[in-house]
């Protein structure tokens, strides 16, 4: 390995130049990547929900429908409009007022109860139909020109007018993101690093191995806009260190081997020896998130496991290379470090170790109770920012038709009219339920189907399935429409075994149900595989479980402050914050815990140990931490995406929590624990 390293650093020129010139493939790569804004998109296909809406797709071309509310229009305006509606590219169809009395229903038919449905005062409600999914391109161009055809009289509300603003918000924040992180990184190593030219070498390199990651995202096909908002960020934080630790490794290579070329190629070899199980606790904590049901957590998982990866090969490939080629020049920019002198730490410690201890088992009640009881939401378009055009419309349709969601129901074209009735009947009754309209309801008992054009008829009931429209004033993942859903299940399936209900409210019903269970096995997996990594490393029984217990108690101080606040997290915040801020920040435990074993063997007593261990440690992994805090933290101040919001400013509370405990609780349970630890440890047999 020597040799190759060797080769790298005296082939600088040339490494550098492939190295940039892999970009534009990268910059390619990223531009033909495609991005999902729908996030009951990565529900399982197994799921009944997630089968009906593809039905709906296959037997009606119908993905998915937003309802329109229009104020102040005339019946005319209406018909007009709907007939212009349906002249938009990926438009199935419509279904409104207008629309079906048009000549095809007379209007001394239409019973008022019915009438009401569509139409309060000056306001009247439309149907649309799109022939794609909520979040597919197609979709979300169609509601634009929804929008524009309808003017500012029309409300487009749904699923899909969420996705389309939420892509919007974040398309006009993404490159924000990435400046706030990359400023506040930039200043928090040129305060703490010794030169102001190095921390722009650093950025520069994790930068190109960011676009290497992204641009390689293309054979995946499609990434969802979580991961497309917050991959840059988290592999800045998690990938700094490495530049850390090389640069740290060269100037100390510098002082022992005269030729700088022949210092950087061991600097390479001892830096890529330090950091690999570093990266793998890294991998195996994004990994661990793969296993979700949902799977966010897989597209999640795999883009940072490579982003890890290939900040590994920025480290030890380009890094050395263009530090070698500005040598001189960051010589010039060198200044001493204004971080204040972290020795007084490892003193602390050691006089107050039991005290310290004691703050430790009292924390941990609270804050795994907490941990344990956090509240979190599914419903985004509950905290989007309240001027979007989406959430407005929403608002006006619950303010107007008492409807805060609507289900659809597909039933079996061969169940009979009475049948439908009967049911539609029972469902109505349903607490919650403000409408059920299909077909069959809309023309009453003994008024046959053959009075409606087949156009109009093929709308709502094909050869296999008819299709059903229920109105609900109870908000999406609320325990009241959970409840209702389950009410109209057993309705339908009494009626119809085979009937399904779906839409955003029943597909979010099962989203709880997946995350609640993903929760589980994610944090177990990610555990036992951190836990193994570590038992391999440090060839020990005890301190797998001491360095794995730490960092949890630090993921529960993390998640348990939402609790104490009141605050409710997005419901991917829990899983992927205990396995991220696990993978991440388990390293500062690994380094502090070798630097203590190597004091150990060298003949030191116990507290000497550790307070050197301290000493040596506490700079590396506090610019290590502040720069992880600095890469996520603005960014989850200046988002008003919550989603987006809500991990990053947990990532970076994460960080710093993680710091507190690996410096000043870790090493007094070591302390107070090294004669179990000297013996349970394989390599320390020399200290017993």
């Amino acid at each position: 390995m020597k040799k190759r390293t060797g080769w790298l650093v005296r082939h600088r020129i040339l490494v550098i130049i492939v190295c940039l010139a892999l970009v534009i493939p990268s910059v390619l790569g990223i531009a033909a990547t495609k991005t999902k804004y729908d996030l009951l998109y990565y529900l399982p296909d197994e799921l009944e929900t997630v089968q009906g809406q593809n039905i709906l797709l296959e037997d009606f071309g119908k993905g998915a429908f937003s309802l329109l509310v229009t104020e102040g229009m005339t019946l005319q305006e209406q018909k007009e409009m709907e007939n212009a509606l349906i002249d938009i590219p990926h438009v199935d169809s419509v279904i409104g007022y207008a629309s079906l009395t048009d000549g095809m229903l007379p209007l001394d038919i239409i019973p008022n109860e019915i009438r009401e449905k569509f139409q309060r005062g000056d306001c009247m409600l439309s149907a649309v139909f799109f022939d794609d999914s909520s979040s597919s391109e197609e979709t979300m161009e169609a509601i634009g020109q929804v929008r524009a055809v309808a003017g500012e009289k029309c409300f487009v509300s749904g699923l899909s007018a969420i996705v389309t603003d939420t892509k919007q918000l974040v398309e006009d924040q993404e490159a924000i993101y990435v400046a706030i992180a990359v400023a506040l990184c930039a200043l928090v190593l040129m305060i703490t690093m010794d030169s102001f030219l190095l921390p722009l070498i650093f950025l520069l390199c994790i930068g190109v191995s960011i676009l290497w990651n992204l641009g390689s995202n293309y054979f995946l096909g499609e990434i969802s806009y979580i991961t497309k908002a917050v991959a840059a960020v988290l592999q800045l934080g998690v990938t700094l260190d490495y530049s850390i630790f090389l640069w740290h490794s060269y100037k100390e290579q510098k002082s022992l081997i005269s030729d700088k070329d022949d210092a950087m190629a061991e600097a390479i070899h001892l830096t890529f020896t330090s950091i690999m199980g570093s990266s793998l606790t890294t991998i195996a904590g994004f990994v661990s998130i793969c296993f979700m049901s949902f799977t966010l957590g897989r597209d999640l998982g795999i883009v940072m496991s490579k982003g890890v990866i290939m900040g590994l090969l920025g480290t030890v490939i380009l890094l050395p290379c263009v530090i070698r080629l500005m040598d001189g020049a960051i010589e010039k920019t060198s200044h001493r470090p204004l971080l204040p002198d972290v020795g007084g730490i490892g003193r602390f410690v050691v006089g107050h170790y039991r005290m310290l201890c004691i703050i430790l088992v009292a924390a941990i009640f609270p804050a795994f109770y907490g941990y344990n009881h956090v509240q979190v939401y599914y419903d985004m378009s509950r905290v989007m920012p309240q001027n979007l055009l989406s959430v407005i419309a929403n608002h006006k349709l619950e303010d107007t038709f008492d409807t805060a969601t609507t289900h659809l129901l597909l039933i079996d074209a061969d169940v009979s009219q009475k049948d439908v009735l009967d049911m539609t009947d029972e469902m109505q009754q349903v607490d919650g339920v403000r409408s059920v309209l299909g077909i069959d309801s809309l023309l009453g008992a003994g008024i046959p189907e053959t009075i409606l054009p087949d156009d109009i008829l093929s709308k709502l009931k094909g050869d296999r399935y008819q299709l059903m429209l229920v109105s609900s004033s109870y908000i999406i993942s609320s325990d009241e429409v959970n409840t209702q859903i389950d009410e109209l299940n057993d309705i339908l399936k009494k009626y119809d075994e085979g009937g399904m209900l779906i839409g955003e409210a029943p597909c979010t019903k099962d989203l709880i149900a997946c995350t609640d269970h993903d929760f589980t096995v994610v944090s177990l997996i990610s555990i036992l595989a951190i836990f193994v990594i570590i038992l391999l490393v440090q060839k020990s029984i005890t301190l797998p479980i001491l360095l794995v217990a730490v960092i949890e108690l630090a993921i529960a101080a993390n998640l348990c402050i939402p609790y104490y606040t009141g605050v409710s997290l997005p419901f991917v915040g829990p899983i992927l914050i205990s396995t991220i801020q696990l993978g991440a920040t388990v390293d500062y435990a690994i380094l502090m815990t070798t630097r203590y074993k190597q004091n150990r063997h060298s003949g030191k007593e116990k507290k000497e140990a550790i307070e050197k261990a301290v000493a040596s440690s506490a700079q590396s992994i506090l610019v290590s931490g502040i720069g992880f805090f600095a890469a996520t933290y603005g960014v989850g101040i200046y988002s008003n995406v919550d989603i987006i919001s809500s991990m990053c400013r947990l990532i970076a509370r994460g960080a710093l929590l993680s710091v507190a405990v690996v410096l000043l609780l870790l090493p007094a349970v070591l302390l107070l624990l090294d004669n179990i630890i000297v013996h349970t440890t394989f390599d320390m047999k020399s200290v017993r």
